[in-house]
């Protein structure tokens, strides 16, 4: 059990990390009790408890779930079309912390907001370029708050820089050194820290505002980067 002053230490370094990423911290362990609310291709919405998530090099797989009246459902990723999960434990924890930061000026109309700010951790089927190829697959969103001009997916590779934490949970630093992203409806493609500044001008060539103010761009920046973009779609 957490003690108070431990928690309220935690609490502090989560609110501090959290004002400079803007992204909601990606959820790798879901609940068991909580429901789950998801969306078929074909438009069919089904609730239930999960049974069990099955991965593949850190992508979902198939997913089990039960619904109300107790009929088993097993579903892989081309039957999806968006889900809504909840996260489990302290997980769920940061993930409420992390989604303060309010835009949605730039949100996706699609998206359950109230879903999200609840903790939830949201899934899309999106297509995905990897190498020359495009694959469907079900991608965890990262901006649901500002998403509707530039998405910001988990990459569930990705390393991480230096972090601070305390009883094995991380509240400073431990920011991934790659997401994958996605212009509007274009495919989500790997972007990565050490080519940033390579990927910087053709990924915001579209926006003169984000070029020209930052010369030197840095990673840690690219959330605010995404929100000028999201301004200059806008404004055209």
């Amino acid at each position: 059990m957490i003690k108070k002053p431990l928690l309220l230490m935690m609490l502090f370094f989560a609110f501090t990390a959290m004002n400079a990423q803007d992204l909601i911290a990606p959820s790798y362990g879901f609940s068991h009790n909580k429901t789950a609310y998801i969306t078929l291709a074909d438009g069919t919405e089904i609730s239930g408890t999960i049974r069990d998530i099955d991965r593949d090099k850190g992508l979902i797989e198939y997913i089990k779930l039960q619904d109300a009246a107790g009929k088993k459902h097993k579903l892989k990723p081309e039957d999806i079309k968006f889900m809504y999960l909840p996260p489990s434990g302290l997980d769920n924890l940061t993930k409420k912390l992390d989604f303060i930061s309010d835009y949605q000026k730039w949100s996706d109309d699609k998206l359950n907001q109230e879903y999200i700010k609840e903790g939830y951790a949201y899934f899309e089927t999106a297509d995905v370029k990897i190498k020359k190829k495009n694959s469907k697959l079900l991608m965890q969103l990262l901006n649901p708050g500002f998403s509707k001009e530039f998405k910001i997916y988990c990459d569930p590779h990705a390393k991480e820089t230096a972090s601070l934490g305390v009883g094995g949970v991380k509240f400073v630093g431990g920011d991934a050194k790659s997401y994958y992203v996605a212009k509007k409806d274009s495919p989500a493609f790997l972007l990565k820290k050490k080519e940033y500044k390579k990927e910087f001008v053709p990924l915001w060539g579209g926006c003169e505002k984000v070029i020209a103010a930052n010369p030197e761009p840095k990673w840690t920046d690219l959330t605010k980067h995404a929100i000028s973009y999201s301004e200059c779609a806008e404004a055209k």
